[in-house]
């Protein structure tokens, strides 16, 4: 089977337990707050946001971290979603992406999403910097 392709025979649980796991590196918490209180709340919601969003797609190689969190936080600005900048902006820096790099993509959110989007983004980046300083 060609890398990052789909084993059909492979079980949600185990497709879960590897989103589990990616999501606790990203994060650098073994157990991250929003997969907890969404197992708690919404469980199927938790089961298709770990076992598909993160033990599938997060999972595949083709991108290394870094470049993938870094096309998260640019769509997540597109679409002005500032709590999700906020998330892979975290995981971004945690890959090792810098603060001016998460800045640049403030900046190029003007070309496909306007001046408003970049000005939410821009938001949600400060909000971050400034959460992880105080921690």
């Amino acid at each position: 089977m060609p890398a990052n392709a789909v084993d059909p025979n492979e079980t949600t649980a185990t497709r879960r337990q590897r989103g589990e796991r990616i999501a606790a590196e990203l994060s650098g918490d073994p157990n991250p707050a929003l997969l907890e209180s969404l197992d708690r709340d919404f469980p199927f919601l938790a089961n298709a946001l770990t076992s598909y969003a993160v033990g599938e797609i997060l999972a595949r190689t083709v991108l290394d971290v870094r470049t993938r969190q870094l096309a998260l936080v640019a769509a997540f600005a597109a679409l002005g979603l500032g709590d999700f900048i906020k998330i892979h902006g975290g995981y971004a820096l945690n890959a090792g992406v810098t603060e001016d790099e998460l800045k640049e993509i403030v900046y190029l959110t003007t070309i496909p999403a306007g001046f408003a989007r970049a000005v939410q983004a821009s938001q949600a980046v400060t909000e971050l910097l400034a959460s992880r300083r105080q921690a």
